[in-house]
């Protein structure tokens, strides 16, 4: 890995430390949505405020545009975390759903930045579905509870943002003919490290 791309790395893994802005992951501070523009805000908001969810959605994004894997497999990253988020509902337990959210994100990072994203598309399948299911599995906590209006409003806002950012960060690298080598993408998977860094630690130290 470049020297460059260390230091955005510890650079980015240094300011959410202190941040610690992964941690915020709920648009209404923690209440339960209890309409359907709350539920859609809620749903828009969950995955852009959660540093660890941003950080995977746009790594899968690269990596299915850059790996030439298809720009819908970042589709299949959010299809599994609507079933995540169904997994919650049910109150089925999926153990340490927060220390795999890291380091599937810190797996992503290091994937891009070492331009090692590369492998066939059952490599990627399974690991967009398991982290799918891990992601959408924290985006369930927020609306467990919910009555039906809000929480139909909640799903789609998830479905629409997360296929927005998945699908624009595919298509921004198949455009530019990025491969798994070129800078920007391993750039982009340094701060995608240090993020995942970040979160693992924060799961793994107390705080």
């Amino acid at each position: 890995m470049s020297r460059l791309a260390l230091r955005l790395a510890a650079a980015g893994t240094l300011f959410l430390l202190a941040a610690r802005s992964a941690q915020a992951h709920h648009a209404m501070d923690g209440e339960l949505p209890a309409s359907l523009g709350q539920g859609l805000l809620s749903g828009l908001a969950h995955p852009v405020i959660g540093l660890d969810h941003l950080a995977f959605i746009v790594a899968a994004g690269l990596i299915a545009g850059a790996a030439g894997v298809g720009l819908a497999m970042p589709l299949v990253f959010v299809v599994a975390s609507m079933l995540g988020v169904f997994l919650h509902l049910l109150a089925l337990d999926l153990p340490a759903a927060e220390l795999v959210i890291a380091a599937s994100v810190l797996a992503a990072g290091v994937l891009l930045a070492w331009g090692r994203a590369t492998g066939g598309r059952g490599l990627w399948l399974a690991l967009f579905v398991i982290a799918g299911l891990f992601h959408g599995y924290a985006y369930g906590e927020s609306i467990v509870g919910a009555e039906a209006t809000p929480l139909l409003s909640y799903l789609a806002g998830l479905f629409v943002v997360q296929a927005a950012i998945g699908l624009g960060a595919a298509a921004l690298a198949s455009n530019r003919s990025w491969t798994t080598v070129s800078l920007a993408p391993r750039l982009a998977g340094a701060v995608v490290m240090g993020i995942g860094v970040s979160a693992l630690a924060g799961q793994l130290i107390p705080g």
